[in-house]
């Protein structure tokens, strides 16, 4: 049962006549944003930090395809005012327990012009940061509105440096970031994340996309950022009927990375639960039919190289079975691979397997090993096709006892197919309103029948987790795949990126565990990662659903390593930065939500660093027994011993510092359990 302990300030509501510009604070106090309108009847936000402007004045407003704009000569008609105080419980997450503690104003805009249309904008401030939203009402002038544009600024009050990766280009979120001055950015998908000169850490993203258009980020002018929306090939970008609401707009606001990476503001922006009981859905960890195929060993295409036979399928349940694996995930098995699949889809079935393939036997003899089949539905970015056997291919999985699918949408960005109102095939953009529409679908789809979804070449997370719990995962960036193929691979500094930037949205399937450290082809000894890094990222990279990448022989050939994958956790209760830098390095630790135990995960970039681990978050006068797994004296993730790794147990205490090297695209894990 969730524990609720609330404080309600009661709503205030202030007439016409009384109405003005507010003021909201944090909860602490430190962070205080303005929302008012100018001289010319243009609303405006503005955000300080303890007296020091964060946000300068940023105005607010949209235009339409077929309206005027909403921008100037409104006035503020009505305000309410609210403060909460509560906490809620995940019933799977990085932590438990989520503090809700926020002050709210809402203001409600009216133009004064013949229409009188109205906005209101709901703004709430916590201690971690503010989102506001914009709420439309039912209107007789305009009731539907087709957004051609928002016109949303973020006016960052001083230079600093970002963390971005490109909008609108052809790979979607799969690019390697880039660090530049803020004042240098272009057009840049959210998360983007922020340091200022004096130290602030700034990130900006969305909360709650639903029904919308995603938000990319444009550089107006020195460091004046503007909402600019997934574009649509039918005009207008957004169209929505009657009463509704954008998505949240969000600043997550830290003194340093800590405050970040432990930020809640994003989920606590979602609505809860609306699926109930979810207790169908365990974290866990899992393999599968996958990695060979990047490696070109065998093939998603049927044929005497095709991965996903019956016979293949029961070698990698044997091995889950064996090693404590739930899942085992087998891509390449339904009909549609052959040809050009990639942004066509139209040959894909989702109920027929590949004649060297019986879906039934396979999930018979996984169900007699105690393994659970993780589906694959890859759509090549046909989102019609898909729709067009939803529902069949769900209820399929759900007779075989299939609880989990990984959907795909291999296309390049604006190559997403759907159909317009003519029945034609229409193309629109990953993170445009249609594929929005579709990937809800799909997630209520599934729920229905208690299946966990987990999308690649998705829409970029927003903390939809909290509202549909059976959406455990999400790619949205660049993951482990580009290590078997990737020119460049991931480079070290990537993962300390992604934990600071597309992390801060939500889980993501990385697919870590590459053993051998071994892409295809000529390019194969250049993974630079040493093993024990391999072995951190099952900390540092947040997910309740983990893979072990490599292949079976290859997780068998360094057996102490495996005996960490087997031991770790996918579910905490709780989860900490100890130590990091944005795009430089990372130490996080984890409690286990099923035991007292902790796991820690240290990652570096190309600098070889000395880290001081000091245990302060055990409990005081209990003894800890601390098994580390560490870079070897030799180890180097950019040389030729990426290998070298001891393994040793020390006893601890709260008062313990362990001392630590990370070698060059190194770094270690540790796993810390109460001793009697």
């Amino acid at each position: 049962m969730i524990r609720l302990c609330l404080l309600f300030i009661a709503a205030t509501f202030l007439p016409a006549a009384a109405a003005q510009a507010e003021t909201v604070s944090s909860p602490d106090g430190r962070t205080v944003v303005t929302l008012d309108t100018d001289g010319e009847g243009i609303p405006f936000y503005e955000v300080v930090r303890d007296g020091t402007p964060v946000i300068a004045k940023s105005t607010l407003g949209f235009t339409f395809t077929d309206a005027d704009p909403m921008r100037r000569n409104f006035e503020v008609v009505a305000a309410t005012a609210d403060a909460i105080d509560t906490r809620w419980e995940q019933p799977w997450g990085e932590r438990q327990w989520v503090a809700d503690r926020h002050n709210e104003i809402a203001l409600t805009f009216r133009q004064k012009d013949a229409t009188a249309r109205e906005v209101t904008v709901r703004l709430r401030v916590f201690d971690d940061g503010m989102g506001f939203r914009y709420e439309f009402p039912q209107s007789d002038a305009q009731p539907v509105r087709r957004i051609a544009e928002e016109l949303t600024e973020f006016n960052i009050a001083s230079d600093g440096t970002a963390w971005s990766i490109p909008a609108g280009d052809w790979n979607r979120y799969e690019y390697l970031y880039s660090r530049t001055p803020i004042s240098a950015l272009s057009t840049v998908h959210t998360p983007v994340t922020m340091v200022l000169a004096n130290g602030t850490h700034l990130s900006f993203h969305e909360a709650a996309l639903i029904d919308y258009s995603g938000m990319w980020l444009k550089r107006m002018e020195g460091t004046r950022l503007r909402a600019l929306l997934a574009p649509s090939p039918q005009g207008a970008k957004v169209v929505r009927e009657g009463a509704f609401t954008t998505p949240w707009r969000t600043i997550q606001i830290a003194d340093g990375p800590a405050g970040l990476f432990e930020s809640s503001l994003i989920l606590n922006l979602n609505e809860p639960n609306k699926l109930g009981d979810v207790s169908w859905f365990k974290p866990h960890k899992y393999i599968g039919i996958w990695w060979e195929m990047h490696l070109d060993k065998t093939s998603w295409a049927s044929g005497p190289k095709h991965g996903a036979t019956t016979e293949n399928a029961k070698k990698y349940i044997d091995f889950a079975a064996a090693n404590g694996f739930r899942g085992v995930l087998i891509e390449g098995w339904n009909k549609g691979w052959d040809g050009t699949w990639f942004g066509n889809g139209r040959e894909f079935s989702f109920t027929e397997a590949y004649p060297d393939f019986d879906l039934k036997a396979v999930t018979d003899y996984a169900r007699k090993k105690g393994v659970h089949m993780i589906g694959h539905h890859e759509t090549g970015g046909n989102i019609a096709v898909y729709e067009d056997q939803l529902e069949d291919a769900m209820a399929l999985y759900e007779k075989l006892g299939v609880d989990a699918v990984k959907t795909g949408y291999v296309a390049d960005a604006g190559g997403i197919i759907t159909r317009d109102a003519e029945g034609k095939d229409l193309l629109v953009w990953h993170d445009g309103q249609e594929n929005v529409r579709h990937h809800i679908k799909v997630v209520e789809t599934a729920a229905k029948h208690h299946i966990a979804v987990n999308p690649h070449e998705p829409v970029k997370d927003t903390g939809l987790r909290r509202t549909y719990p059976n959406w455990v995962a999400r790619e949205g960036a660049r993951g482990a795949e580009y290590d078997a193929w990737g020119v460049p691979k991931n480079t070290p500094d990537h993962v300390p990126e992604l934990i600071f930037t597309r992390l801060l949205a939500g889980p993501m399937d990385y697919t870590p565990g590459v053993f051998s450290l071994e892409g295809r082809g000529a390019t194969a000894p250049d993974i630079p990662s040493t093993l024990a890094r391999q072995l951190a990222y099952y900390v540092a990279i947040y997910s309740p659903i983990q893979m072990a990448a490599d292949l079976p022989e290859n997780l068998a050939k360094w057996p102490k390593a495996l005996d960490f994958v087997k031991r770790v956790p996918a579910d905490w209760s709780e989860s900490k930065l100890i130590d990091g830098a944005v795009g430089g390095y990372a130490v996080i630790a984890r409690q286990d939500r099923n035991s007292h135990a902790w796991y820690v995960g240290g990652v570096t970039d190309d600098k070889e660093r000395a880290v001081k681990l000091p245990l302060a978050f055990l409990d005081k006068g209990k003894r800890y027994a601390a098994t580390i797994w560490r870079d070897g004296a030799t180890a180097d993730g950019l040389g030729s011993d990426r290998h070298a790794m001891d393994v040793i147990t020390q006893k601890v205490t709260s008062d313990s510092v362990i001392d630590l090297r990370m070698a060059r695209a190194g770094g270690f894990a540790i796993e810390i359990k109460p001793t009697k």
